[in-house]
């Protein structure tokens, strides 16, 4: 039985994993030459309630995985404005790791490789076609394309295109697995609220920056920086994607966090001022390059889903991350990409896809985000277990821990425990 997954981000990852765990071949299709997405320049980790989300995949079954980001970890337990016991791994070493990691575990990666056209046939997707002209038949389907992109969305909703890791110029504009099977999604700007947002941060060179200040970083994982009044910020809380950062601190000083890039929390900033601050005089963005004018815009495209992450209108297709809806961040894209991986597996093994309970916080955030999304205030708000309306939510219903082994019960007493690891028996 043949998986395709179609995007190569933390979610596409994480659902070819999950799919090959399950008993699936797997083919992984993406469409730079890097896996990750924008998880190549994000790099936080287990801040605030991600800490809980991420424990309850382990103990799902997801350790080999979360395993595999621990091993490029720069810091731990790092606590920074409006956040807590973050992990921050190393953006400059992640891609290799995991791509030999999937590699090792049979899943067929395929960079490089746009998908244009999809094969859709009595309510079944049968197959895609590549801008190679290659046809690859599969069984079950996984859109995580994201929402980012292309060129023209950064340019009618943002300022221009960024240059940053998606790279759109060089490598084609995203491609929708679900639009192309002609399905509807929920669009920026087709009569919908505003819900389109900038990527929350930028990079910076830390050889641009003065050198004592990167000793401080390294050391600590993380710099404060006060600004001047002038330079105050505060306009750009509302365009943040990440709106769990979208707090005055980050508004009156630079927020600056070690991810082996110097990772600056806001949108973008103006290079001619910030090279007035002290230490700053030379200082130039790695991501994206235009960095000191604006940022990619994201959420553009979402699915029609369900709590299962099966996409409204086929029966053989999930999805996850971004295209599950407003969704923010790396541990978000993880364990809905597991559970769509899984489910895609599940429905070959003549199962019916499985609903995580509102118990655990990873079931709980997508049957909240999928209600709150059907009313328009709703849809305008951003979903992360690190911040805004639900880390919240979570704390309300005492879903936040910080236990692993009272995570661990949890998973053991919904009878889940190790769920990603155990094969199906595919029919």
């Amino acid at each position: 039985m043949q998986a395709i997954v179609v995007g190569g981000g933390w979610a596409g990852c994480a659902a070819a994993y999950a799919a090959r765990k399950a008993g699936a071949d797997v083919i992984l299709l993406e469409k730079t030459d890097m896996l990750l997405g924008t998880g190549l320049v994000g790099g936080i980790m287990c801040n605030n309630g991600r800490f809980t989300a991420l424990e309850e995949v382990r103990a799902l079954g997801g350790a080999d995985f979360i395993s595999l980001i621990e091993s490029v970890f720069r810091h731990r337990f790092v606590d920074f404005p409006g956040h807590r016991h973050a992990m921050l791994y190393d953006v400059t070493k992640i891609e290799p790791m995991v791509r030999n990691f999937l590699t090792r575990c049979e899943v067929s990666i395929k960079l490089q490789t746009r998908m244009t056209e999809v094969f859709v046939n009595n309510g079944y997707i049968n197959g895609i076609v590549t801008a190679n002209d290659e046809i690859l038949r599969g069984d079950v389907f996984v859109d995580t394309t994201g929402s980012a992109g292309p060129v023209k969305n950064c340019t009618r909703f943002g300022s221009g295109c960024a240059m940053c890791i998606l790279r759109c110029p060089s490598f084609g504009p995203r491609v929708s697995l679900t639009a192309k099977a002609g399905l509807p999604e929920i669009k920026a700007g087709d009569s919908f609220t505003h819900f389109e947002a900038m990527s929350g941060s930028c990079k910076l060179d830390k050889n641009s920056l003065d050198a004592n200040l990167v000793q401080q970083l390294e050391r600590n994982g993380v710099l404060v920086i006060p600004l001047p009044p002038a330079m105050y910020k505060d306009e750009l809380l509302d365009s943040k994607a990440c709106q769990q950062y979208a707090l005055t601190e980050y508004a009156r000083n630079l927020v600056i966090l070690d991810t082996g890039h110097a990772k600056l929390m806001t949108p973008f900033f103006p290079l001619e001022k910030l090279r007035t601050l002290d230490g700053f005089v030379n200082a130039r963005y790695a991501d994206p390059y235009s960095g000191g004018r604006g940022n990619s815009v994201r959420f553009m495209a979402m699915c029609h889903c369900n709590d299962a992450l099966q996409v409204e209108g086929v029966k053989n297709l999930f999805c996850a991350g971004e295209k599950t809806g407003p969704l923010v961040g790396h541990t978000e894209a993880i364990a809905t990409g597991f559970i769509a991986g899984y489910n895609a597996v599940r429905l070959l093994a003549g199962l019916d896809p499985l609903v995580l309970p509102d118990d655990l916080a990873t079931g709980d955030i997508i049957a909240y985000m999928h209600r709150e999304i059907k009313k328009p205030a709703g849809l305008s708000k951003k979903y992360t277990f690190s911040g805004s309306v639900y880390f919240e939510r979570m704390q309300k219903k005492g879903l936040y821990s910080t236990s692993a082994s009272e995570l661990y019960e949890r998973v053991r007493r919904a009878g889940l425990e190790e769920l990603f690891n155990k094969r199906l028996p595919l029919l």
